[in-house]
């Protein structure tokens, strides 16, 4: 096949491959495009070409299952719209990057299974921790909605990415037949026990006697967020919401999405101690902003009865180039500032995560927006909790893709650590998500409204969440072994 065919071809399969991500969540599709890829490494000699096949097949991947990235770039078109495209260009073929060392290791480790999930994982782990990270549309992501779920409560979202990149290879070597490779059929076998045991997984009891949570959601369009005009509008439509009567009488707690009110914190007193009123003597959480001195942060509050601040956190794991650009002051006098900044360097990052008390809630890890798409933000707290909450402002991402994977990153973090999570987006969806990552109530995307919804139970810490992606990081290094022991007998390709 000419090369120009073959890098289009490519291109197409990536994209394929891309449609499993939510909210399509076609992974039959992520399968079968992994699947005929993994075809055509195999069929590829030399590891520079194998990185450019790699590279041409993550650039369509990441273009499809990030196209959202445009959305941010529209809230403000005549500043920021003409960045859109570049944005989308620029990240894709960046990402499609770390497919191509995937692939390039790949086919230099002989080309088989074994090699091509471990260099995939690998690949996956990079991604989510270099330059801060972006562990976002992993090709493991395919299975959150499915119960293949499950499995991240031993392996994380790089366990549930090895597994994706295990049945595409199984699917070729079924097809292939054992004449390609007795190690394939072998791998086969073992996803068709996993499959098996996914429906398995911990079913979680409702408890009518659970506390309640009232989920808020304005709907604050971005482009209407800060306008003077609309403001108060939102104000009132949460503080109606708070005070609003509910089947399930008071609340125990009520929360309030990212960056909820106008007002800075340092001077929001009056303003706390209406919304505590309206909220009838119930602890309110909610988003806002707060400077200490020159810095700004993105900060989440605990409101007791009266108002006053009970708890404090300070988001740690910024956006690059949204919340913050490096060197922001020299590039601010260019023009140029991270989308969600106002000035300079933009916001500042707090000291890290943190556990908070919520009364009859039990302790919660807060998290706001970005953070809930790592792991470690949830790992490295001092203590577990009994519950994660996490607030966040969707409206940046629209109304097609981002939102829906936003959700589904949140799903997995519960499942990986058998706890609830209180969500509350700006936009939505907002939802309450029991301990496997199921979603017992939501308020849809682009609705204003509130739900009152029961705390689900936390299950016993997950081997995840006492070990974190050791387990996976294990795997990778086995199947490397494997795979050089192979070629080193002259077997490549197993």
């Amino acid at each position: 096949m000419p090369r120009l065919r073959r890098a289009g071809l490519a291109v197409a399969l990536g994209a394929l491959a891309a449609l499993g991500q939510a909210p399509l969540s076609l992974w039959p599709l992520t399968v079968l495009g992994l699947a005929l890829l993994y075809a055509m490494l195999r069929e590829t000699v030399g590891w520079r070409r194998a990185a450019w096949l790699g590279g041409a097949a993550g650039s369509g991947y990441f273009a499809v299952a990030l196209s959202w990235i445009v959305e941010p770039f529209l809230v403000d078109i005549a500043r920021h719209g003409w960045m859109a495209p570049f944005a989308l260009l620029f990240l894709s073929a960046g990402m499609g990057l770390f497919w191509a060392g995937a692939f390039a290791g790949a086919r230099a480790l002989g080309g088989g299974a074994a090699a091509w999930m471990a260099a995939g994982g690998v690949a996956e782990a990079i991604r989510g921790r270099l330059f801060t990270g972006f562990p976002w549309a992993q090709t493991g992501h395919a299975w959150i909605e499915t119960p293949m779920l499950h499995w991240s409560s031993l392996g994380g979202a790089l366990g549930l990415s090895l597994l994706m990149l295990g049945a595409a290879a199984a699917l070729w070597h079924l097809v292939a037949g054992p004449s390609r490779g007795w190690a394939g059929m072998a791998l086969a076998a073992v996803l068709g026990l996993l499959v098996g045991g996914a429906a398995l997984r911990p079913a979680v009891q409702a408890d009518d006697t659970a506390p309640v949570v009232r989920l808020v959601q304005p709907n604050a369009a971005q482009h209407e967020k800060w306008d003077p005009d609309k403001v108060q509008i939102f104000f009132d439509r949460q503080v109606a919401y708070s005070n609003a009567t509910g089947d399930m009488g008071l609340p125990d707690l009520i929360v309030w999405p990212e960056t909820a009110i106008p007002v800075l914190l340092n001077n929001a007193e009056p303003t706390l101690r209406a919304i505590a009123k309206a909220a009838r003597e119930v602890p309110v959480v909610l988003g806002l902003r707060r400077y200490d001195g020159a810095r700004i942060f993105n900060s989440l509050v605990l409101l007791d009865e009266a108002g006053g601040v009970a708890s404090l956190y300070d988001k740690h794991h910024l956006v690059p180039f949204g919340e913050f650009i490096p060197f922001g002051h020299v590039l601010g006098r260019l023009g140029i500032r991270g989308l969600a900044a106002e000035t300079g360097d933009g916001f500042s990052a707090g000291p890290g995560a943190q556990v908070i008390g919520l009364g009859d809630l039990g302790r919660a890890i807060p998290l706001i927006c970005y953070e809930g798409v790592f792991a470690r933000n949830i790992t490295r707290a001092p203590a577990r909790p009994d519950v994660l909450l996490l607030i966040t402002n969707d409206a940046w991402f629209g109304k097609v893709s981002g939102p829906y994977q936003h959700l589904a990153q949140a799903r997995l973090r519960s499942a990986e650590q058998g706890l609830p999570m209180i969500r509350v987006a700006n936009t939505g969806v907002s939802a309450m998500i029991d301990a496997t990552g199921r979603i017992t109530r939501q308020i849809p995307l682009g609705e204003a409204g509130w739900i009152d919804a029961r705390l689900p139970a936390a299950l016993p810490p997950t081997p995840y969440a006492r070990t974190g992606d050791a387990p996976a990081l294990l795997l990778m290094a086995l199947l490397a072994a494997l795979s050089m022991w192979h070629n080193a007998r002259g077997r490549p390709g197993v």
